[in-house]
């Protein structure tokens, strides 16, 4: 991934510097405001990162000790971390094999009576089935937070992905689609929720460092609850409003870029390339290949390989309980999970591939394939 930067958004970096104003402004509100529009929220809250997003979903929640919260072990691992932050449980679901996503039969397989939330993910831009996981999750009594870190330019049943969602976490790391160099954003329907939310990241104060300086008289300002130090600068708020001005155009060349790819690979049995659900289109943040038997190679060797030829591919999804920071936890079964981690690898996707760069890395993958 190369993040796309110009000197479009330089200048709106300079320009914040020059204001004066670099902390959390007038630029947060409106690229607030913006993004939120674009997903088809009314509200937006800008914070530090996804995780803080995610953290502060959870605690807005009331999701505390002694309650358990679905996540898929395929993410990274931000997703069960929150979870723990809270002092909660995270309870481990396996995935749907063709869009690395939670399902309602996968959730279902691992929630009890200490079930409180569920986080899912729109892993790597491929949208959940969100009509089918909202209903699930109102028919059980539990709530639903959208961990839509990649999903920007994503859609799903004709909408942009976190359109409707209770709350959805979204990220602008470099590795995104847009980008504010860290940052993320919680989006919601519920002004009074939102209200909240911004108190929360600003160490729980009732009014704004933007409204005192904008009032004509002293404002003494009250903490109404312990909170977090979570917010986002000015600065980069406006290489946000830059960024989510060039997204349609991103979507438009990585979809266009990730057809030619699953043309190229369509003859080369044992590689299955990432598709749309029959409900919504990715993004394509990631461009995964998941690994046959067939193919003849191994994961390992087939990432060896393109490294050797000078093709910066990834490793494919981690999987959270794999990892030694979640050694304590035996989770059921999750056989989905497992395979995809182990046999799937990133290929490169950004808007420097050309289409040598296509045909030397379907190349690789041709040459190392069984005859």
């Amino acid at each position: 991934m190369i993040p796309q930067l110009g000197e479009e958004e330089a200048q709106a970096a300079a320009e914040a510097v020059r204001s004066g104003w670099v902390a959390q402004g007038p630029r947060v509100a409106q690229f607030e405001q913006e993004f939120a529009a674009v997903v088809g929220a009314s509200q937006g809250v800008a914070v530090s990162s996804c995780t803080t997003a995610l953290h502060l979903a959870l605690v807005a929640l009331g999701v505390k000790p002694g309650d358990e919260v679905v996540v898929p072990s395929l993410s990274f691992i931000a997703t069960a971390n929150a979870v723990r932050y809270v002092g909660a449980t995270p309870v481990f679901a396996d995935v749907d094999l063709a869009t690395g996503n939670l399902t309602a039969e996968t959730i279902d397989a691992v929630r009890t009576p200490r079930t409180r939330a569920v986080i899912a993910v729109h892993q790597g831009g491929v949208p959940f089935d969100t009509a089918g996981l909202r209903k699930a999750a109102a028919d059980w009594g539990v709530e639903l937070v959208e961990d839509a870190a990649c999903a920007a330019g994503s859609t799903a049943y004709g909408q942009p992905a976190g359109t409707g969602a209770t709350l959805a976490a979204w990220s602008f790391h470099p590795r995104k689609l847009i980008t504010t160099g860290e940052g993320g954003m919680v989006t919601l329907d519920d002004a009074d929720r939102a209200v909240r939310l911004k108190r929360l990241r600003e160490h729980g104060m009732n009014v704004s460092a933007a409204d005192r300086h904008k009032s004509s008289q002293p404002v003494i300002e009250a903490y109404l609850e312990t909170a977090y130090n979570y917010r986002m600068t000015d600065i980069q708020a406006a290489v946000g409003l830059v960024q989510l001005g060039r997204l349609p155009g991103l979507v438009a060349d990585r979809r266009a870029k990730a057809a030619r790819y699953q043309s190229l690979l369509a003859d080369i049995d044992g590689l299955v390339p990432v598709r749309d659900p029959s409900y919504g289109q990715t993004n394509y943040q990631s461009f995964w290949v998941l690994i046959e038997p067939s193919f003849g190679s191994s994961r390992d060797d087939v990432l060896t390989e393109l490294a050797r030829q000078g093709v910066s591919a990834r490793r494919g999804i981690m999987a959270a309980h794999l990892e030694p920071a979640y050694a304590d936890v035996t989770p059921g079964p999750l056989p989905v999970t497992e395979r995809i981690t182990r046999d799937s690898l990133i290929l490169p996707l950004h808007h420097k591939l050309t289409e040598d760069d296509q045909n030397h890395i379907v190349g690789v993958l041709r040459e190392l394939a069984r005859p």
